[in-house]
């Protein structure tokens, strides 16, 4: 770590407590009431000025010191609905909820830096601090676009962080252009004919007809989309059936679709359409494909992907930083900031062993030892970005 950077101990203290305090209460979407509260007293501890409620649960906090420029520094802070199967002392004490992404470091990275922004105020300009909600599926930072964060708090760009289990400690990775998939959403209703078990010649069998759809599905990425584009077409919910000796009317898919490019997002589309119409027309059945789209992809622009790059190299050394990695089929609804900003969204490495629980994993737990860095790269980046007079 750069010896100009050093976060004080009883800052860093201060991230250990309220990560370990957000992961045993964790929230989800639009639910995060005792997280926004835990980070408005957080800021107003140092007394940066707060607005609440902005996105639904959101906080943001403002930091001025002087005439300058303005940038925002975003944290996720909403848990995920999954159980959770580790045992740390501050295992989830809501059952069904937990802390399986790391937003719970996230948001204590940018409260340490918040705190150290504040007390040495070594920057000229304007620093928002953004705690957003519902990262996970429901699209917070849509929300808080919608409902006026840039026009609210102007900033001249955007910046997001993550921590990423399969980087080393000690490692950052960023990359200019696209960085996560456009993720979409599909719900597939089936209609057959239903009969007894012993007699399908007499009906439609909806059950076989899924399973033709799901397989030709399959072709889209291997047969419709070239080998060099990217593109993922997954079932993950097959409804349908209630009972042993009956085939059931009704049955439906849902699942999602991810890929890298508009362009290819829109052949998906068209092609799963195609393709629900002749299984339809094969089967005698009826097909409705209800096709959503969801969160867009993360696109680094490349003057900010590289302030990132720099702030990154100048805390761990430039052979750390990690700038020609492969984008990722995840997705991310930083997106939507970046679609108002320029921006960019680097990832945190946090992988000790090589074989850590990933994220999304009942296992996870965020690493404490990267609370420090991540709060001095914050800090490095607002001292890069808006360097004092």
């Amino acid at each position: 770590m750069s010896h100009d950077i050093r976060i004080a101990d009883d800052i860093c203290a201060r991230m250990l407590a309220w990560r370990h305090d957000l992961h045993a209460h964790p929230e989800t979407a639009f639910e995060e009431h005792r997280t926004a509260q835990v980070v408005a007293d957080a800021l107003e501890e140092i007394q940066i000025p707060v607005h609440r409620g902005l996105g639904g649960t959101g906080v943001v906090g403002t930091l001025s010191n002087g005439e300058g420029p303005s940038i925002a520094l975003r944290a996720d802070m909403d848990a995920l609905d999954l159980e959770e199967l580790g045992d740390p002392a501050w295992k989830s004490l809501t059952p069904g909820k937990m802390h399986g992404c790391g937003h719970d470091g996230h948001t204590a990275m940018l409260l340490g830096a918040a705190h150290h922004l504040a007390r040495a105020r070594a920057f000229r300009g304007t620093v928002h601090f953004v705690f957003q909600p519902a990262e996970e599926n429901e699209g917070g930072g849509k929300k808080m676009v919608e409902d006026g964060l840039f026009g609210r708090f102007p900033a001249d760009a955007v910046y997001g962080m993550h921590n990423m289990p399969q980087i080393p400690r000690g490692l950052f990775a960023v990359r200019e252009g696209i960085a996560t998939a456009f993720l979409d959403r599909f719900e597939i209703r089936l209609t057959g004919k239903g009969s007894h078990a012993a007699a399908p010649e007499t009906g439609v069998d909806a059950i076989v007809v899924a399973a033709s759809l799901i397989n030709a599905l399959q072709t889209i990425a291997s047969r419709r989309i070239g080998a060099i584009d990217s593109a993922v077409v997954t079932v993950t919910q097959i409804h349908g059936g209630d009972t042993w000796n009956v085939i059931p009317e009704n049955v439906v898919l849902r699942g999602t679709t991810r890929t890298l490019d508009a362009a290819v997002q829109d052949r998906v589309e068209a092609a799963m359409n195609e393709i629900c119409a002749g299984v339809a027309q094969t089967h005698g059945a009826r097909i409705a494909l209800t096709y959503m789209r969801g969160y867009p992809g993360v696109v680094n622009t490349a003057a900010e992907a590289a302030a990132a790059a720099r702030a990154a190299a100048a805390l761990v050394g430039a052979d750390k930083v990690l700038t020609h990695i492969r984008p990722s089929m995840g997705s991310e609804d930083f997106s939507f900031m970046l679609q108002e900003r320029p921006g960019a969204y680097i990832c945190i490495g946090a992988g000790e062993t090589g074989s850590d629980p990933a994220l999304h994993n009942p296992y996870y737990d965020f690493n404490d030892a990267i609370l420090p860095i991540g709060a001095a790269f914050w800090v490095q980046l607002v001292q890069q970005q808006l360097p004092p007079g």
